[in-house]
């Protein structure tokens, strides 16, 4: 990737107590990027994305958004800034139509105080041209989201992310529990994304999901980085034995083994 990275930790450790959650971990992403987060459970990935979110403040190292360190004071902070996480459970309310969860917490509104109402046209319109611009069906904007498959719902929290102007988006496990074909228009999304100049980190613990659309590869293990792996770099199966904790196989890739 020519871009320079958006958002970057640098040498990002995360302690409680005596325990270290994270160690020295870097990680960036540039535009029209995606980076895989891999790990097994206890990795270290979902404290990796909180210092990437503004949810924690790392002990040690740096967090830069655009080529300048940031301290951020909360999530919001980081939204700002067109970070945007979409985490396992969507945060939606099952019952309401698609286009209202596609607006929820940032309702538009028509007409004037105190007369002012949620403006549903402009809601059904926006929602359908931004499901089309993913590649995704927009003729399903009126059913209740609950109603849709679980692609679909990742679907609609994808396009609302771009829609809303993310740089960088941070996919949160979510092709877990999919099954394949749902999971295989989750991945579409991902490259639309990624075609659309968004920055991609997609966390995962799923080799055969992360490598066909990853660009980057990025692997933890207990709480360490194994190292940062372009893709031409390394197979499908080396990636799946440091996911494993198979260290030996970085000297296969002229790498440091020592972690």
């Amino acid at each position: 990737m020519s871009a320079a990275p958006y958002l970057e930790a640098v040498g990002v450790s995360k302690f409680y107590d005596s325990f270290s959650a994270l160690k020295d971990v870097t990680i960036s992403v540039a535009p029209g990027e995606v980076v895989c987060l891999l790990g097994d459970n206890g990795a270290g990935k979902s404290t990796l994305i909180q210092t990437l979110n503004g949810v924690i403040k790392p002990d040690e190292g740096t967090i830069r958004v655009n080529g300048e360190d940031i301290v951020f004071d909360g999530p919001d902070d980081a939204l700002d800034l067109g970070i945007a996480t979409v985490f396992q459970d969507l945060a939606v309310v099952p019952m309401m139509p698609v286009y209202r969860n596609f607006f929820l917490g940032r309702e538009p509104a028509k007409g004037r105080w105190p007369f002012r109402r949620f403006d549903t046209e402009h809601a059904i319109a926006a929602t359908k041209e931004a499901m089309r611009g993913m590649g995704a069906e927009a003729a399903d904007v009126m059913r209740p989201i609950a109603t849709l498959s679980g692609g679909q719902r990742q679907s609609v929290a994808v396009a609302r992310a771009v829609h809303f102007g993310a740089k960088v988006l941070i996919l949160d496990e979510p092709t877990s529990a999919l099954g394949v074909r749902q999971a295989e228009m989750v991945l579409n999304y991902v490259r639309e994304a990624r075609d659309n100049g968004v920055g991609v980190i997609l966390i995962t613990h799923n080799v055969q999901h992360a490598y066909p659309v990853g660009d980057t590869f990025v692997v933890l293990f207990l709480g360490r980085s194994l190292g940062t792996f372009k893709k031409s770099e390394l197979t499908e199966q080396q990636l799946m034995r440091l996911m494993a904790g198979k260290t030996e196989t970085l000297k296969e890739l002229g790498a440091d083994p020592a972690v």
